[in-house]
């Protein structure tokens, strides 16, 4: 069996690591240079078409040109030019038309859902009333808040349920949270039904 020096197999594995830095390196160059060549690709393919619509816009032109030299004079006294930046400026007002709609759309399918709740029959856990309207309770952020005027009150109620089980399950995580006068009231059309005792 043959015998290996330290100092050889210290050398050895220095010669390993420097063939594996090489390899490294060629391989970072083959990458850099497939890199190179789709670029290159990519750019002729692009140089191509461009030519190509050119070619086809020339041609275009061209029999455009012939056909019309008989009614010159007519297209002269008919005809109007656009600058470019009044084309953009059109760009930019449609793109802005279509975000307003977009926009115009989810109010529209806010205001269906909210005509729908409406009509339908609601239940909601009622949490506070007051005399007078208090304006701080109110606020954007707050989703599934109902605020119903009952003279002389303004009762502030949580959540639209569609059935009692699932308000009266939230009413109690209310309870829990320390709202101990919650209670659960149905809503049709804006206007209270029925109030449910507490339990």
């Amino acid at each position: 069996m043959p015998f290996i020096e330290e100092s050889d197999l210290l050398e050895l594995h220095k010669d390993i690591d420097k063939a594996q830095i090489i390899n490294e390196r060629l391989l970072d160059q083959i990458k850099y240079k497939n890199k190179e060549l789709k670029r290159k690709k990519i750019q002729r393919n692009i140089f191509a078409g461009i030519t190509a619509i050119f070619l086809i816009a020339s041609l275009a032109i061209t029999s455009f040109t012939a056909g019309l030299s008989t009614s010159n004079t007519k297209l002269a006294e008919n005809s109007f030019s656009v600058p470019l930046d009044s084309l953009e400026g059109f760009k930019d007002r449609i793109d802005n038309l279509k975000k307003q709609n977009e926009e115009l759309s989810l109010v529209n399918e806010f205001y269906l859902a909210k005509n729908f709740l409406e009509k339908e029959t609601i239940y909601s856990v009622q949490i506070k009333s007051f005399v007078e309207n208090n304006l701080t309770l109110s606020s954007q952020s707050l989703n599934n808040t109902l605020f119903v005027k009952s003279n002389p009150f303004y009762s502030y109620s949580l959540g639209n349920f569609e059935t009692l089980e699932e308000a009266q399950k939230f009413r109690k995580q209310l309870v829990n949270m320390g709202f101990e006068d919650a209670f659960v009231a149905s809503y049709k059309e804006g206007k209270r039904l029925k109030i449910e005792p507490a339990n």
